[in-house]
């Protein structure tokens, strides 16, 4: 649990994504860092006391440090809100069932939307969420703060409570800060992350707004604890964290989920790295380039490799659906570091079994090392 605490102390946050196609997006961050580790620390961590972790928006919806719900509050007020416009329209549409739902979850909680009965017509013509009326006011609730998510059942639903019932004692007595404070330690915890980023990259970090993101860099700038630098090659200003260290040498081997940190900001990925990446999951299969769950291959530090991994539990087997070598790269080195690191993500899915199809230029080799 210390090594986990200290990851999510670095990170603050774990993306999660309904997509189950190797291991939900959330665990994933902590095997690239950690290795194999026990997936029901995480567990322990995010949903029993004392909690480590809570659910909220983050960079997007994600498990973050407890310790940055009240830098976070401020997101819940009028002005501050980035709701979607439909559930904001049906919490407005309907005070009535917002305040029957509040209360059912305070005299029933902790419950799913499904657990909550409310007769209605339902509108099914959207083939994407097409969310009961209960379930998009319990959204409105949470992005609001009246109430928490206290766990994902086993069919990751949301199951919801009262914040008091959910959050330690010591986090939900901190006072609320105002929004510029809030801002200024979400840009601390994004630098801590990052170690070097530009504006936009710690903005993106907790989605924070430009204004309050510049106002807060040059206050951690005028503190001592950002260091105005420039990068080489990139006009744009950025910012080193005062305790960033250059190790001498860096032996990273690591398989990094779509929705990792480290990979948020896409320009930054491909000016630091030289790494184009794109998450396909929503293009048409005929116009992917890499596959649909494509997982980027670090080693030491840079992206060597990238493959399109799934999982197939019934078979007991981790398929690698393609394989792709990184210009300059050498193949045989390459697939020989990377058979070894699926041998451990098998391993920890609890998959006896390794098979690599023939789509694209790293498969042969990497077949072969997954042989040998």
């Amino acid at each position: 649990m210390r090594d986990l605490q200290s990851v999510i102390s670095r990170l603050g946050q774990f993306q999660i994504d309904s997509i189950n196609v190797v291991r939900r997006a959330h665990y994933l961050p902590l095997f690239s860092r950690l290795g194999p580790y026990d997936t029901a620390l995480l567990d322990r961590a995010a949903h029993r006391s004392p909690r480590r972790l809570y659910e909220y928006w983050g960079h997007a919806a994600s498990l973050i440090d407890v310790r940055l719900q009240p830098q976070l509050r401020f997101r819940m007020r009028d002005g501050f809100r980035d709701v979607w416009g439909g559930v904001e329209r049906a919490a407005r549409e309907n005070p009535g069932l917002v305040a029957w739902v509040r209360d059912h979850v305070a005299e029933h909680g902790p419950l799913t939307a499904r657990e909550i009965e409310y007769d209605e017509e339902r509108d099914r013509t959207n083939w994407g969420w097409n969310w009961s009326i209960v379930k998009t006011v319990l959204e409105w609730l949470f992005y609001c703060g009246d109430v928490t998510s206290a766990r994902r059942n086993s069919q990751f639903e949301r199951v919801y409570d009262l914040p008091e019932r959910v959050f330690p004692a010591a986090v939900l007595a901190v006072p609320d800060p105002t929004p510029e404070d809030s801002a200024r330690e979400l840009t601390r915890r994004a630098a801590q992350a990052l170690g070097i980023a530009s504006e936009p990259c710690l903005r993106d970090y907790f989605r924070t707004k430009s204004v309050l993101t510049t106002r807060a860099i040059e206050e951690l700038v005028e503190a001592g604890e950002l260091l105005p630098v420039r990068v080489e090659g990139w006009d744009k200003p950025h910012y080193l964290w005062h305790e960033a260290r250059m190790p001498r040498r860096i032996e990273a081997r690591a398989l990094l989920s779509p929705f990792d940190s480290m990979i948020f900001e896409r320009a930054r990925l491909e000016r630091f790295f030289d790494f184009v990446y794109r998450i396909e999951i929503y293009v048409p299969e005929p116009k992917r380039v890499y596959g649909y769950y494509v997982y980027p291959f670090l080693l030491g530090d840079r992206f060597v490799a990238r493959v399109d991994l799934k999982a197939d539990r019934a078979a007991g087997r981790l398929r690698v659906n393609s394989a792709w070598l990184e210009p300059d790269q050498d193949a045989g080195e390459v697939a020989a570091e990377l058979a070894a690191e699926l041998r451990t993500l098998a391993d920890w899915l609890d998959l006896p079994e390794i098979s690599v199809a023939k789509k694209g230029d790293l498969a042969p080799a990497l077949t072969r090392s997954v042989a040998a």
